[in-house]
C-alpha cells in the first residue's frame, strides 16, 4: 500500500502502480499513466519522442518512429542494416512463410476420428502420442457458443475492464490491453498492426457458461480428477484453471514454435476462421534442439522448423477440433480472422514426457507467469491418485498398463528431486508428508 511519502506521478498525482502502463515524457522526465494521457501500451512502441500534455504546448506533439525496414522487430532500425536476418512475425517473415512448402501432417500420420471414438479406453489401447483431428463436433460432448458470436459479445461476457495479455506479432512481444480496447482494435476497419490474443482464460466469467471442453478432457484431466474438491481452510492453493481459453487472432497472426506449458496436451476448436499448424515430433533429438533454440541469443532469426528433420503443415478449418499430445512442438499461423476455444490438460498417458517438458522450462528459466500454475503440487496429487490406481490393479491380480508403470517411475524420480530442493515451499512439504 502506498504511503504519504511515496512520490506521485502523472496528471492524476498518484503513486507508482506497477499494474498500470506508464510512459515517460522526454522533456520533463515525469511519468504518465497511458489511460490519463490517451496512449495505449501497444502504441508506445511506435513513439520516438513523447511530450506530455504540458510540454506539448511548448515543444509540439509527440514524434512517431519512421519505418526503415519490414523485416526487423524494430522497424525503425537503420536502413543501412537491411541485410540483417529476417525476424519472426515481421511482414517479410509472414510473406516468406506463406510461400514455403512443408510436408503434410498426413505423413505423421495424424489420426482422424469421430468424437465418440475418443475415450479413455481408446487411449488405454492406442495411446495418445500423435495429433487427433475431429472434423465434426458430434460425439465430443463439447459445448460452444454460436459461430456468429461477436467479439463485442465476448467482451460483455468477459468484462470490458478485464485486462488481457496481447501479442504484438511483428515485434513478438507482450503488451496489456483492456478487453474494451481489444474489441475496438479488432473491429477497426484499418488496423495499424497485427495483434493476437492466445491466453485469455475465462473460467471465472459468464463466458464460461457457454463453453464446456470435450468429454475426454473431463474424464482424464488431472485438474478435474486428481485435484481435491476441498482443501483445508488455511490452504492458499487453488485449482489451476487452464481448460477454457478464448483465442482471438486477426489475419496474419503468428505464434512461434512452443511446447504448451508443463507438457500439457491441448484441445483446440476453431469456432470461426482457420488455423495453420506447423508440427514437430517430440523426439529426444528434437527436444534437445528445441531447448538449445530457446536459449539462443538470435532465436528470433531462426525458424525452428529448419532446425529439425521434419516440420509438418496442417490446416484446421472452421468446425474442426484438434487434440495435440504432450510435448509436440508447434507454431500457428492465422490466414484469416479466427476465433478459437481451447484448453490445456495434464493426464496419465505421457507422464515422463510431461515432466521432461517441465524440466526444459526450468532449464531455460521460463518466467513464472508462463508456467503451469501449481505444477509440482498437481503432480503430487497425481502421484497419490496413481498409487491408488496401481493398488487396485494389484488387489485384483491384474497387470497395470505399461504407461502407468512408467508414469509412476518418472513421478517417483521427480518428486524425490523436488523434495530435496532448498526453495521448496512449506505448503508443498506439508503436502508431501500427507501423501
Amino acid at each position: 500500500m502506498a504511503s504519504e511519502n511515496d512520490p506521485v506521478y502523472c496528471l492524476c498525482r498518484m503513486p507508482y502502480d506497477e499494474t498500470r502502463f506508464m510512459i515517460e515524457c522526454d522533456v520533463c522526465k515525469d511519468w504518465f499513466h497511458g489511460g490519463c494521457v490517451g496512449v495505449q501500451e501497444h502504441q508506445a512502441a511506435d513513439i520516438e519522442i513523447y511530450h506530455c500534455p504540458s510540454c506539448a504546448l511548448k515543444h509540439g506533439p509527440l514524434v512517431l518512429k519512421h519505418r526503415r525496414n519490414w523485416h526487423r522487430h524494430d522497424y525503425s532500425e537503420d536502413g543501412s542494416k537491411l541485410k540483417t536476418a529476417v525476424q519472426t512475425g515481421t511482414v517479410v517473415f509472414i510473406k516468406e512463410l506463406k510461400n514455403r512448402s512443408f510436408p503434410s501432417a498426413e505423413e505423421i500420420p495424424i489420426k482422424r476420428l469421430h468424437g465418440n471414438q475418443i475415450t479413455p479406453e481408446y487411449f488405454d489401447k492406442e495411446g495418445f502420442d500423435v495429433p487427433i483431428l475431429c472434423e465434426k463436433k458430434d460425439g465430443l460432448g463439447i459445448t460452444l457458443p454460436s459461430p456468429s458470436i461477436s467479439i463485442q459479445e465476448i467482451e460483455q461476457l468477459v468484462g470490458s475492464m478485464r485486462e488481457i495479455d496481447v501479442i504484438n506479432v511483428s515485434r513478438q512481444d507482450d503488451i496489456k490491453m483492456l478487453m474494451r480496447e481489444w474489441t475496438e482494435y479488432y473491429n477497426s476497419p484499418n488496423r495499424d498492426k497485427i495483434l493476437n490474443v492466445i491466453s485469455l482464460e475465462f473460467s471465472g466469467t459468464k463466458l464460461s457458461e457457454f463453453v464446456e471442453p470435450p468429454n475426454i478432457i473431463r474424464q482424464v484431466s488431472w485438474a478435474r480428477n486428481v485435484w481435491p474438491e476441498q482443501l483445508p481452510e488455511d490452504c492458499t492453493l487453488v485449482r489451476p484453471e487452464v481448460q477454457k481459453y478464448c483465442l482471438m487472432g486477426v489475419k496474419d497472426s503468428f505464434t512461434d514454435f512452443h511446447i504448451d506449458f508443463g507438457g500439457t496436451s491441448v484441445w483446440y476448436h476453431v469456432l470461426r476462421g482457420e488455423k495453420v499448424f506447423y508440427l514437430i515430433r517430440p523426439t529426444q533429438s528434437n527436444l534437445m534442439l528445441y531447448e538449445r533454440w530457446l536459449s539462443s541469443s538470435n532465436q528470433s532469426e531462426m525458424f525452428f522448423g529448419d532446425q529439425v528433420d521434419n516440420c509438418y503443415r496442417m490446416i484446421v478449418k472452421q468446425g474442426h477440433t484438434l487434440f495435440i499430445p504432450t510435448g509436440w512442438i508447434h507454431a500457428v499461423f492465422t490466414p484469416i480472422d479466427t476465433l478459437v476455444f481451447g484448453g490445456n490438460f495434464l493426464h496419465n498417458y505421457n507422464i515422463p514426457l510431461q515432466l521432461q517438458c517441465y524440466e526444459i522450462e526450468k532449464n531455460v528459466k521460463t518466467p513464472e507467469k508462463y508456467l503451469f500454475p501449481s505444477y509440482e503440487t498437481m503432480n503430487w496429487y497425481a502421484a497419490k491418485s496413481l498409487v491408488d490406481i496401481l493398488k487396485d490393479y494389484t488387489e485384483e491380480g491384474k497387470r497395470p498398463p505399461e504407461y502407468l508403470v512408467e508414469g509412476a517411475r518418472a513421478l517417483s524420480v521427480s518428486l524425490k528431486a523436488w523434495t530435496q530442493r532448498k526453495d521448496i515451499a512449506s505448503s508443498d512439504l506439508l503436502l508431501n508428508l500427507t501423501i
